[in-house]
């Protein structure tokens, strides 16, 4: 049911907040922990591209694709598609950060799988995928018909919700691993760097209640309409 919020306002925070993440994210990796490499000597810097893919691809751009589709002022196929592409785009960019975490492991000598993080990780990216595939399949091509469409939709935004979720809090809890890691090889608590990890996770957080928030809220195309892919302005991953 949509609260009496305009989607369109809402977004324009969660905009902002996505640009602070991802500007925190890329200071945080390039000038602390000193910049990112798919191949160097120093493997930490190949480590670096798992937070700033994960936060940049996967959650932000999952994140506006989520509210492209609800705040737009758009035709439906038009919004359908940028809803599409920009998640196939976070899922990539999404497993691309997870391999690079699993090749610096690998060349580091560090156990894969061990943490709750990764656990949660691999769950939600398999789960996104499924729902990407699937939404693929029956709402753009070759496309279900229209009584399962309609009967699929409830479910698939229900499922998006959950898994955009789950990943937002999982980053968080990346974070937080990262920065416990840090502290006990002697970072600073009180530091710079630690003030700005926990920081960067709070807007993450709070990018993501605005997504939700997004969600929640009325469109701004909300006329009437046969196109079950729209009705009742159910839209999520």
């Amino acid at each position: 049911m949509a609260v009496g919020t305009n989607a369109m306002p809402v977004t324009f925070v969660a905009h902002a907040l996505a640009v602070i993440a991802a500007i925190m994210v890329l200071v945080w990796s390039i000038s602390y922990r000193g910049g990112l490499a798919w191949e160097a000597t120093n493997k930490n810097l190949i480590f670096n591209l798992h937070p700033v893919l994960m936060l940049i691809g996967f959650i932000i751009l999952g994140g506006e694709a989520i509210i492209s589709y609800k705040s737009l002022p758009l035709e439906k196929p038009v919004k359908k598609l940028i809803h599409l592409i920009l998640h196939a785009i976070a899922l990539t960019l999404g497993i691309w950060g997870i391999c690079a975490a699993f090749k610096n492991h690998n060349e580091s000598g560090i156990p894969n799988l061990y943490s709750l993080h990764s656990w949660i990780g691999i769950g939600v990216i398999s789960l996104y995928a499924f729902q990407w595939v699937y939404s693929f399949i029956v709402f753009f091509y070759p496309g279900g018909s229209s009584n399962l469409r309609s009967g699929l939709l409830p479910w698939h935004a229900m499922l998006g919700l959950f898994v955009y979720i789950l990943a937002v809090g999982n980053a968080a809890l990346g974070f937080l691993e990262k920065l416990t890691f840090l502290e006990n090889g002697g970072l600073d608590k009180y530091g710079s760097e630690a003030f700005l990890v926990n920081f960067t996770a709070i807007i993450t957080i709070l990018f993501g209640a605005f997504v939700v928030l997004t969600v929640s809220a009325k469109s701004p195309s909300s006329t009437s309409s046969n196109d079950d892919d729209d009705s009742h302005s159910y839209s999520a991953i």
